[in-house]
């Protein structure tokens, strides 16, 4: 299934609207994907298609100076190590669950779309990575099946990188293209 520009931007509006969040793709250019991360979060690379993502923190005054605001600076090894590959069933409800704060399906309940409709939104957003992507996440509600998440946990795990109390996310890695969807919160 491929996606255009217009279905894949009014998903993402739609999904995130009320969500603190930062969601940007950028170009894929070198083989450790994380390297192209990096610049993606710090805002150094335009998306290469041109599309729309979300930018909540782009104009909080933290960012002066601190280009990757509300991320924390880290190597690249460190987001090696904290982004783990899951499978594209676990990352369809990843995508959901990041719609609002707690990384949980239950934020669903504010929609007016059946589970089926958002669903189909999730689907549209990974459309635009096609079917060979990898999906890696910095949370750590484990499924029993290997590179599995389990939204049914009452406990939500994660590896920090951002400066907030919380931040929940998911990259995407194609071999031209990089994205992340990342929720910030602060309680």
């Amino acid at each position: 299934m491929s996606v255009d520009q217009r279905p894949w931007e009014a998903a993402v509006r739609h999904l995130y609207e009320d969500a603190y969040v930062y969601i940007a793709t950028g170009p894929r250019r070198h083989e450790n994907w994380t390297l192209d991360v990096l610049a993606v979060m710090a805002r150094a690379v335009p998306d290469p298609r041109g599309w729309t993502g979300l930018d909540d923190a782009a104009q909080d005054p933290e960012r002066e100076g601190f280009p990757v605001y509300p991320f924390a600076v880290h190597p690249p090894e460190y987001l090696s190590e904290r982004l783990k590959e899951i499978d594209r069933a676990s990352t369809g409800n990843l995508l959901l669950a990041l719609t609002d704060d707690g990384c949980t399906l239950s934020n669903l309940a504010r929609f007016t779309e059946s589970q089926e409709e958002l669903r189909a939104m999730a689907r549209t957003i990974l459309a635009r990575y096609g079917d060979e992507a990898t999906y890696h996440t910095n949370v750590s509600k484990r499924g029993s099946a290997p590179r599995t998440l389990d939204f049914t946990l009452e406990s939500l795990g994660y590896s920090p990188l951002s400066v907030y109390t919380e931040d929940c996310g998911l990259v995407i890695v194609s071999d031209t293209e990089v994205g992340m969807f990342w929720n910030f919160a602060d309680y």
